[in-house]
């Protein structure tokens, strides 16, 4: 169908209903190991943009969060560890591999009755309208073929005053630290994936799909058009990972 639309994947230009398919088979692949290799390609640095997420969210005692793209926890464990289980965090990913990951972890016992895993799809939440406190994705929002039609879902199941936060890799604002990087990230990187993860090809794909992720400005235009206000954003590592907040008012 020479009319269908067209999206990337990573450097390749594929047709729209491939995407998501595509992207489920990285994650299927690497799910095993994910976690694993979050430590390697960043030395442990995302734990701390991690937390630098939580902090900007500042939990309070019974909100209810919704993890798009959670895959194995990492968000919705540090949520509830921060509220000592007195709240409830829903992790939605579209790779049931990724789920079960976390649901493998030791963590997850712990926090049985206020977790829930959930498959669906990012542009197409499976939950009603103002469902949730706050709404996180992390790292996951650049594999959505459709960034706009999920900030849209974002900003639905989201109650009034809820709050989106984003974490995704971004744009080295200096040049030449974004050379290094680019360095870094093109032959490093996939090289790890294939030490670690066994899996040259996807990781291949994961560095392509950040350097097609809209910069830091780009993307708070998004939010705002979505419906978000007070949308600000940090720099984290120098750019090399930006916080997106915006609100539902």
């Amino acid at each position: 169908m020479a009319d269908a639309p067209t999206t990337h994947f990573g450097n390749e230009t594929v047709p729209e209903a491939e995407k998501a398919g595509r992207v489920h088979g990285v994650f299927s692949s690497v799910a095993s190991r994910y976690d694993r290799m979050n430590d390697a390609m960043s030395l442990g640095v995302h734990r701390l943009w991690k937390d630098a997420m939580l902090d900007w969210l500042a939990p309070r005692s019974g909100m209810a969060l919704l993890d798009v793209a959670g895959g194995t926890g990492d968000i919705a464990f540090r949520f509830l560890r921060r509220l000592h289980g007195n709240g409830h965090a829903t992790v939605l990913d579209m790779t049931e591999d990724m789920l079960e990951a976390g649901r493998r972890r030791p963590e997850a016992a712990t926090y049985e009755g206020v977790l829930d895993w959930v498959v669906g799809d990012a542009m197409a939440l499976p939950f009603k309208d103002a469902s949730f406190d706050a709404y996180t994705i992390s790292f996951g929002i650049r594999n959505v073929t459709r960034i706009e039609d999920a900030l849209t879902e974002a900003f639905r199941v989201l109650r009034p005053g809820g709050r989106l936060l984003v974490l995704e890799f971004s744009r080295v604002p200096e040049p030449s630290l974004r050379w290094l990087y680019d360095r870094y990230s093109f032959n490093v990187i996939p090289a790890l994936g294939q030490v670690v993860a066994h899996d040259r090809a996807s990781y291949q794909y994961l560095v392509e799909s950040i350097r097609r992720f809209p910069d830091q400005e780009s993307f708070a235009g998004m939010i705002a058009a979505a419906g978000f206000g007070q949308v600000r954003y940090r720099n984290l590592s120098m750019g090399i990972a930006a916080l997106h907040s915006g609100w539902k008012i």
